[in-house]
């Protein structure tokens, strides 16, 4: 069984006003931490970091080993 992350976004509140939980999603630039709103798409990125792999960026998430972007 699969658990969800119960960590929200920090970034997603101020800037979509919503508790999105936090999740592993890809961009060009590679796969980061952020958040996605299942009506409206990726609202956050919430990490400094992008990884390369998919599975690099969840032992990050899982661990915690990871970089909050500040809130500008």
């Amino acid at each position: 069984m699969t658990m969800k992350n119960p960590l929200t976004g920090r970034l997603a509140s101020e800037w979509c006003g919503k508790r999105l939980p936090l999740e592993i999603l890809q961009s060009n630039a590679g796969f980061y931490i952020g958040t996605a709103d299942p009506e409206s798409g990726p609202c956050s990125r919430e990490s400094v970091e992008y990884f390369p792999e998919k599975g690099v960026a969840q032992a990050a998430l899982d661990s915690g080993n990871w970089t909050q972007k500040d809130v500008p």
